[in-house]
């Protein structure tokens, strides 16, 4: 029985990094005061995480100025905001620099997830 146990403990240990680590991250690197910045928030922000890509990617924002979160250390934004980054198994996959408006901000993200093998699913 104690056999069986820790088999069943070491299949749930592999299984859960692995689909945990498939999931891709939309990181948004922001900072107060800027106006694209503002413009993204007016324009996708508010409907964002109810499309294919959020489900795909989930937006998290990280301030410029602040403390840089320990898992994206590896993560150089650059010094313009916003810049977009997704982010999967601690790697970068592809950014946006800039807010290029609501037209095109959702054809370039699908062409990183599609890169990343995390395509929004298309209902």
């Amino acid at each position: 029985m104690t056999r069986i146990i820790a088999l069943l403990a070491l299949a749930i240990s592999l299984a859960l990094p692995a689909s945990a680590s498939r999931a891709a991250e939309l990181v948004m690197f922001e900072r107060p005061g800027c106006a694209w910045c503002a413009r993204f928030n007016a324009e996708i922000a508010p409907l964002y995480d109810k499309t294919e890509e959020s489900r795909a990617a989930p937006l998290r924002r990280v301030d410029l100025n602040g403390p840089r979160p320990a898992d994206l250390t590896g993560i150089d934004p650059g010094p313009f905001t916003p810049t977009f980054v997704v982010v999967q198994e601690g790697r970068e996959i592809g950014r946006i620099r800039g807010y290029p408006g609501d037209a095109f901000f959702f054809g370039l993200l699908d062409r990183i997830l599609s890169k990343a093998g995390s395509e929004p699913e298309r209902s």
